[in-house]
């Protein structure tokens, strides 16, 4: 059925001239010319914005000026990635903020996929008491707010865990653990750290093409699998793979990777790497509480999958391990990656939540010390906006990146 507002069939007469009334009246155009009126609305609309803003810091006898960010910063960062000191620049210290952020967000992705999945597979166990503890872990920990949950591992760590005196003297009440290597205190956890000598770099580059080396294996055995149903011991192989080459090269070289031990001198541990407690509080916080709700994405991906897609490949005798990851993860997945990358941007997006234990992030020193004292309010927050705007970005396309090259290929 045609209108008259439709377009004349390409075997009709020719096309008439056009004209301005067709902008409305014709399909063919109608379209864009309410897509172009809402864009110049939505330009008015920040253009306005922006005015505003500009008219009101002035009233206030300000003006938008970054140059602030070459003024030193006068502050001291607890925990920093690279050398700072209170000399530095309000740009260093909040680039200091920013590394600790991504920080954050790298370690408490990576534990919340391992708690997420971990509970999400063993929440279907046929086990009655596993799978119910797997749900009072997911339904306590999503529905308590994670500030709450920040401030409660922070407050059991300073007041549960010794202070560094108490490892002193022949009356220690405290002892070091993992051969007198590690070291629990409240103020956070004292590990080992590597002494790079020459020759390290080879061993380090050892390592990194080990795991480059795994992946082009496993895509081997996938490919082989596909091709001729022969099936490797991926399992076995990946591992020698990742150790073998590695320990040659160390010992090759003559053992050129040492160990910096923590000692206790004076008040407190000396030596080692010092992980503060504020970074373990947040880190597990935040892993804990966004675990809960990929356990949720992983356990609604799995169900999603046929079961007598299971009991198909049972019955042709394949192992349990091996349905999982040749037939119902690789279905499961298109259904968890989504959400799952949903949860990274809103961990990321919550490690903001540190100021309230003190851990300086991007939030503590751009959006805290460094704006209460230059009182640059505006240009603080668009640059804090403009930094997660710029991560949130970057974690999204990596993991659209990989949600396109674990789909399924349909033909």
């Amino acid at each position: 059925m045609t209108t008259f507002s439709d377009p004349p069939p390409a075997s009709g007469p020719p096309n008439q001239p056009f004209n301005l009334g067709m902008l409305i009246n014709d399909t063919r155009y109608r379209g864009y010319t309410f897509q172009f009126i809402a864009l110049i609305a939505l330009i008015f609309f920040f253009g306005w914005l922006v005015s505003n803003a500009i008219y009101n810091l002035a009233a206030l006898g300000q003006d938008i000026n970054f140059s602030f960010l070459g003024q030193p910063a006068s502050y001291e960062i607890d925990q920093t990635l690279i050398p700072y000191t209170s000399t530095d620049t309000h740009m260093r210290a909040a680039f200091v903020g920013l590394l600790n952020t991504l920080l954050v967000a790298f370690l408490g992705c990576i534990t919340a996929t391992i708690f997420g999945v971990l509970a999400g597979v063993l929440r279907l166990s046929k086990n009655w008491l596993v799978a119910k503890v797997m749900s009072v872990y997911v339904e306590i920990f999503r529905n308590i707010p994670v500030l709450i949950w920040i401030v409660i591992i922070s407050a059991v760590m300073s007041q549960a865990l010794p202070q560094p005196r108490a490892f002193r003297g022949e009356d220690a009440t405290a002892t070091m653990v993992l051969w007198d290597s590690v070291a629990f205190t409240n103020r956070g956890v004292y590990i080992p750290a590597p002494v790079w000598n020459p020759g390290s770099g080879i061993v380090v580059a050892v390592f990194v093409l080990s795991i480059i080396g795994i992946f082009v294996f496993r895509r081997y055995a996938k490919n082989l699998l596909f091709n001729t149903g022969k099936l490797l011991p991926v399992g076995r192989i990946s591992l020698a793979i990742f150790f073998v080459p590695t320990l040659l090269a160390f010992f090759v070289m003559g053992r050129p990777i040492g160990l910096d031990y923590p000692e206790l001198g004076g008040f407190n541990f000396r030596g080692g790497i010092n992980i503060r407690g504020t970074l373990i509080a947040l880190w597990f916080a935040l892993a804990l509480y966004t675990g809960a709700f990929i356990a949720e994405n992983v356990r609604a991906g799995i169900l999603a999958v046929s079961k007598g897609q299971t009991e198909a490949a049972a019955a042709l005798g394949m192992r349990p391990n091996r349905i999982m990851s040749l037939i119902i993860l690789p279905q499961a997945l298109r259904v968890i990656i989504p959400p799952v990358i949903s949860q990274y941007l809103n961990l990321t997006k919550n490690s903001s939540l540190a100021a309230a234990i003190g851990y300086m992030d991007l939030t503590g020193t751009l959006g805290g010390v460094t704006l209460n004292q230059t009182g640059r309010s505006f240009e603080c927050v668009l640059l804090l906006m403009l930094f997660y705007l710029l991560i949130s970005l970057s974690i999204s396309a990596l993991m659209n990146l990989y949600n396109n090259a674990v789909k399924l290929k349909e033909r």
